[in-house]
């Protein structure tokens, strides 16, 4: 999720563990603890940007991370505050908390996480997009409205508590949703006979309403969409080719196996100017309207003059983001 709701669930756990004991400090060091687990985008600094993928949200969004660096920080922070009645047991506990549920909100995002790291089995979820105003603002509204009162306080606590319960509900509710448009996916799947391997679906940005659904097939994939709202049965784009065949030349190449590997299959290759182009297909295009329009994360692959393999991704066209959103929140309305 955005570094935003990361820092408000952050906050909102450490006020609910120890509030009640250290007042605002709670909520700061609560709200720390939820940023620090992306500090691993800074690998990106040192390596490549293939590798950096493979590195994000692997042993920083792990149990073993909450546990090992919860106890540290729980120490350190107890040093700080000596003063303040909190035993390092219980600001363990809040690092550890912080720590744990940014990987698990994360986990229920398209990317997901390793929890389990370094087993390398990644949790993805796939119900929430990682911005949604929905699940952050009312969150970050009862937070708010819980720092204005005394610390100890019932309406404190119970203002805190709310927002906790608030956000859970529409996590849930986004479950809900999820299962509902899968089971509309595989219906008309069904009642357009088409035979298929795997659906995979996933919100579109910014709401829970428009689903998309990534299909695969035999020898390619196809994408459909569906909002909540819709009244019309739902159509699939035309065949994606997977065209596994362009990438025999480099197929050996550390860095190809790292995006199969991170794509878990959901890839697709074209020739576009005699250039070979590495589509990954899960986090879909960057205009629903468009079916030409370039895969969020998509990659040139080829061999500099000095016969060094390159795999370099290509930019991102937010262009004309206002059209972009407008064709968004049009679609949203249902069909």
């Amino acid at each position: 999720m955005d570094s935003i709701t990361q820092i408000v669930l952050g906050a909102a756990v450490g006020e609910a563990v120890i509030g009640k004991k250290v007042g605002r400090w709670a909520a700061l060091w609560g709200g720390i603890a939820g940023t620090i687990p992306d500090l691993d985008v800074f690998v990106s600094y040192f390596t490549d940007n293939i590798s950096s993928l493979a590195i994000h949200r692997g042993f920083t969004h792990s149990f073993l991370f909450s546990v090992i660096f919860g106890l540290l920080f729980g120490f350190l922070v107890r040093k700080i505050h000596k003063k303040l009645s909190a035993n390092w047991q219980e600001w363990s506990l809040l690092f550890f908390l912080g720590f744990i549920t940014h990987a698990l909100l994360d986990a229920h995002t398209t990317w997901g996480t390793q929890l389990f790291w370094p087993l390398g089995y990644k949790v993805a979820f796939k119900n929430i997009f990682v911005i949604d105003p929905l699940y952050t603002l009312p969150f970050l509204f009862f937070l708010l409205l819980s720092l204005f009162h005394k610390k100890g306080s019932a309406k404190r606590r119970r203002y805190n508590n709310i927002g906790l319960l608030v956000s859970s509900c529409y996590m849930l509710l986004t479950l809900g949703l999820k299962w509902f448009s899968y089971t509309e996916f595989k219906t008309a799947l069904d009642d357009h006979k088409i035979s298929y391997e795997s659906v995979s679906t996933r919100p579109t940005p910014l709401n829970a309403i428009l689903w998309a659904a990534n299909v695969k097939l035999e020898d390619g994939f196809i994408i459909g969409y569906y909002s909540i709202f819709d009244k019309k049965e739902i159509q699939f784009s035309d065949v994606i080719p997977k065209n596994d065949h362009l990438l025999k030349p480099v197929l050996n190449e550390e860095k190809v196996q790292q995006l199969i590997n991170l794509t878990e299959g959901w890839y697709a290759l074209e020739i576009v100017n005699e250039k070979l182009i590495f589509k990954d297909l899960r986090f879909g295009q960057n205009n629903i309207s468009d079916p030409k329009s370039n895969f969020v994360f998509s990659f040139e692959l080829f061999y500099n003059e000095n016969g060094d393999f390159q795999a370099i991704e290509l930019p991102k066209d937010f262009s004309d983001g206002k059209q972009m959103l407008s064709t968004l929140f049009n679609r949203i309305k249902g069909i």
